[in-house]
């Protein structure tokens, strides 16, 4: 591995700059359910490696160097890994994938802070219209959108892992919300979910009654 693969690593300001860029978002969640927590801590953990892979110590270079031998260019499973195959596409898919998730969180917590939250902390009314008509759960998508961008431009092995386990963490999170949600407004939330999908756009089927 030569010099110049790895001189960007060590820079632990980096590091620190990008953990609270991305943890900013989780201030649009409501930390006062217990549910919320397990979700944040993955979501920051995948944060956290991402940072470190990319700006402070690649552990995966170090595990495919002691599994394949230490002659590894950068690009395989560690550094820029998809860069030989799609080039600077990577880094634009995740500054697009970033943006949108961002947007989306945003617009989100904007829609259900005003009329869910701040009503006594969970007795507002039920919210089906902005961008709430086309998902039941644009937060968790933009929360998923944002580790899938970084997973295009640095698909290292811990991110490969890590991010499975954070789908499936938001989609049980997800159901559990929704049965909550069934119980609070019965058959107004059924009907809701009848015509909209969970985390990705059907224009096909958000027709408003």
């Amino acid at each position: 591995m030569n010099d110049s693969a790895t001189s960007h690593y060590g820079n632990w300001i980096a590091v620190l700059i990008w953990i609270l860029i991305y943890g900013v978002f989780l201030f649009f969640i409501p930390f006062y359910k217990k549910s919320q927590r397990k979700p944040a801590t993955a979501y920051m953990a995948f944060i956290i490696a991402y940072a470190l892979e990319m700006f402070g110590i690649p552990m995966s270079m170090y595990f495919v160097a002691w599994a394949f031998g230490k002659q590894l260019p950068d690009g395989f499973l560690w550094g820029h890994t998809l860069n030989a195959y799609i080039g600077h596409w990577g880094m634009y898919i995740c500054i697009l994938l970033n943006v949108l998730g961002a947007i989306i969180i945003f617009c989100g917590w904007r829609k259900i802070y005003k009329n869910y939250w701040k009503h006594e902390r969970g007795e507002g009314h039920l919210v089906t219209d902005g961008i709430y008509k086309y998902i039941r759960h644009p937060q968790y998508t933009g929360f998923l959108l944002i580790p899938l961008g970084m997973i295009f431009e640095w698909a290292t092995i811990p991110l490969l892992i890590m991010y499975p386990i954070l789908v499936v963490i938001y989609y049980r999170l997800a159901k559990k919300e929704e049965q909550d949600m069934i119980k609070e407004f019965g058959d107004d939330y059924k009907e809701y979910m009848k015509r909209t999908n969970m985390f990705i756009p059907n224009p096909w089927k958000h027709k408003v009654k």
